[in-house]
């Protein structure tokens, strides 16, 4: 089964389907630049977004994983994700909201846990770049469900 990932990551949210399982001889090593990068669809993201993938969901470990890179005020539409989500933000400063709550400043370092089924966004900060590793559970072969985007309200209220 082909594997097609798109974040949003987070995530980013990632969207990936479950690839066919390797077999178990041992390890298996990726090298980094092997896989091809994607842009964010402007369907899912306002602004400019760029999407790694890193290994995708399968047989053993029913989770996605991608490196999602927002440059400033960059940020993902709301969405919500099956099975939840893990973040890491690896560099910059970003902003992350779970609907109707306040938005929130993440930072390199920090992790961000989305509950399965809960409506959030996130993105880089107005002034900085941000990215973050997304780790993305996957049911049924799909791990996000995309919603309206964030409006400039929404996303400029802090």
């Amino acid at each position: 089964m082909k594997t097609s990932l798109y974040c949003a990551l987070c995530a980013v949210s990632l969207q990936a389907g479950v690839a066919e399982a390797q077999p178990e001889a041992g390890q298996q090593v990726t090298r980094a630049g092997s896989q091809t990068p994607s842009t964010g669809p402007v369907e899912y993201f306002t602004g400019r977004v760029r999407v790694d993938p890193v290994w995708p969901a399968n047989a053993h470990i029913n989770a996605s994983g991608g490196v999602v890179t927002f440059e400033p005020g960059a940020r993902s539409a709301w969405h919500t994700h099956p099975a939840g989500q893990r973040l890491l933000v690896m560099s910059g400063v970003g902003l992350t909201q779970e609907w109707g709550k306040p938005v929130q400043e993440i930072r390199a370092g920090d992790t961000v846990w989305c509950p399965p089924g809960v409506k959030h966004w996130h993105g880089a900060a107005p002034g900085s770049a941000m990215s973050h590793l997304a780790v993305t559970g996957t049911v049924n072969g799909k791990n996000v469900e995309w919603m309206e985007k964030v409006s400039d309200e929404q996303y400029g209220a802090r």
